[in-house]
């Protein structure tokens, strides 16, 4: 019997390419740069199984032109590139990666408000310029992260990850969700619950930790971020869109905030030149990119596909409709 007919739009991590070969017919995408998308529209078109990531749009022109598609597995946990009604509607299941990278990201957010408050970026150019004259009572003084306020927009596995962390430095932790997290949690890792207006004016950090979605996307605002202390940093590894970065710059050039740490984008790749200055941080969407956290999430999404060939429900299901009854 032939073996299932796969896609994936990346070579993936050998631990992975193992899990996948052993049980599919897998064609993967080794180019050096990634693949166009006339390339990825070619080669799926005969495919019964899409592994992608997040710069893959998987939307209605993809799932027309790959009509034997019975499964689209994001090596994500965010899903922001794939629409799932569409996938659902055509009886397509989609999976993600949920859980891997949580402590990861979690380590990743810190790095950045701590790159940030400390001057890093700065120092390290100083450094490597051949320039520095050597130590100076006042030469690029930061802000200390201990003992201050810590305020994590977004509650979930990644938030919770930031505020058992801010234990460490005895900070204060406030917390704001879609909704209020039982009196346990809240105990257990010290954290206090606030409207969001009331933590963008306690928190001398802001973190955000939600998923893209049509009520998050640009909810920081310039208003929101005018509501910030002026000694305050703003910290994103979620996804760009929830900022609208024309505010955030503003915010920047004002003086109405410190400074910023940011991993994602509004139009990824693309960086609004309004935010290369000293004082934001800039990473290339790294906050899940170590070696072991991206290699268990092409594993998970490895595995994600060969359940579903294996006649089991994928573990990691975004639309489990399509499969009920089945």
């Amino acid at each position: 019997m032939p073996k299932p007919r796969v896609l994936a739009t990346r070579a993936l991590f050998p631990e992975a390419r193992k899990i996948l070969d052993a049980a599919c017919d897998v064609e993967y995408i080794a180019t050096a740069e990634r693949p166009s998308r006339a390339d990825v529209l070619r080669r799926v078109k005969d495919k019964e199984a899409l592994i992608c990531l997040l710069t893959d749009k998987v939307n209605d022109e993809l799932l027309r032109n790959a009509p034997k598609l019975r499964i689209v597995s994001n090596v994500a946990v965010g899903f922001d590139n794939i629409d799932v009604p569409a996938c659902t509607k055509r009886g397509v299941v989609a999976t993600n990666t949920p859980g891997v990278l949580d402590e990861t990201t979690a380590d990743f957010a810190w790095t950045l408000m701590m790159a940030v408050a400390r001057r890093i970026g700065e120092g390290e150019a100083l450094a490597r310029s051949g320039k520095w004259t050597g130590w100076d009572l006042d030469q690029l003084v930061g802000a200390d992260v201990w003992d201050k306020t810590l305020g994590v927009v977004g509650f979930g596995r990644i938030g919770r990850a930031m505020a058992r962390r801010a234990s460490g430095f005895q900070m204060k932790v406030l917390y704001t969700d879609a909704q209020r997290v039982a009196e346990d949690v809240e105990q257990a890792l010290h954290a206090e619950f606030r409207d969001f207006d009331s933590l963008l004016a306690e928190s001398d950090y802001v973190s955000v930790h939600v998923p893209l979605t049509p009520e998050t996307q640009g909810m920081f605002s310039s208003p929101k971020f005018f509501r910030m202390k002026p000694t305050a940093f703003f910290i994103n590894t979620s996804r760009g869109a929830v900022v609208d970065e024309a505010g955030l710059v503003a915010a920047l050039e004002a003086g109405k905030i410190a400074g910023a740490g940011l991993d994602v984008y509004e139009n990824e790749p693309f960086i609004l030149p309004g935010l290369k200055r000293p004082n934001v941080v800039l990473a290339p969407h790294i906050a899940s990119a170590s070696l072991e956290t991206r290699t268990k999430m092409a594993c998970i999404a490895a595995e994600n596909v060969t359940a579903l060939f294996r006649g089991q429900r994928p573990p990691n299901m975004l639309n489990p409709e399509v499969l009920n009854g089945k």
